[in-house]
């Protein structure tokens, strides 16, 4: 049976204007690499795309969706981070405000050799989080939503959404890099609160497991 073409399915997903349905870990389209982006779409089919993944992401909420998350198997993701945390959190995790930006076929590389832990969720996973170290510092070069280059030095939490979004276009979820013995349960208030601390050193010595500088 052939496959239903790709813009086909696209205007399928958008044919409401309530936020979409968030694909959860087990789906393949999780861990194929994304095609590239290359005007698949028409622009204003990609423009309600983008515009559906910031609904969808607004809703959940989270700060960042990557188009297979929905289901559409693109190297395109969102970004988007108020950055609604106490000062001591914001400080310590390097958390500014990003406003909304759409990263067509975004890709990064370390840009300062140092790495840093913090604990992490996903929409795709929900339910659980986990310690994950990803580089302090990355160069993201990309696309925007109209076709200009975008060439950066990101740094703390946006590089971090930058760097797990980035991820999901390649196949990768953020547990495939996380330490496994941080991973907790966010089903409850009492289990959020547990590590609800601007950094994992607790975590890391309950837990038993080492952060990056202990290693």
């Amino acid at each position: 049976m052939p496959s239903t073409p790709l813009t086909d399915r696209v205007e399928a997903l958008l044919a409401d204007e309530a936020p979409l349905p968030i694909v959860a870990a087990g789906d393949p389209v999780l861990r194929r690499p994304a095609e590239p982006y290359d005007g698949q779409l028409s622009d204003d089919l990609l423009a309600r795309l983008t515009e559906a993944m910031r609904r969808t992401m607004r809703a959940a909420p989270g700060v960042g969706l990557a188009a297979p998350q929905i289901g559409v198997p693109l190297r395109l993701a969102v970004i988007e981070d108020p950055a609604t945390v106490p000062e001591e959190v914001r400080e310590a995790r390097g958390r500014t405000p990003q406003p909304f930006r759409v990263l067509v076929n975004p890709a990064y590389e370390d840009a300062g050799g140092r790495h840093v832990a913090f604990y992490e969720g996903c929409l795709s996973v929900p339910g659980y989080q986990a310690v994950v170290a990803r580089h302090e510092r990355v160069r993201l070069r990309a696309l925007d939503e109209r076709g200009r280059p975008v060439d950066e030095e990101v740094t703390g939490w946006p590089a971090r959404i930058v760097q797990h979004e980035t991820d999901h276009l390649n196949g990768t979820l953020y547990l495939d890099r996380a330490e496994l013995r941080s991973l907790s349960s966010t089903l409850t208030r009492e289990a959020v609160e547990r590590w609800a601390h601007p950094t994992p050193r607790l975590a890391a010595r309950e837990l038993g497991f080492l952060l990056p500088d202990e290693g």
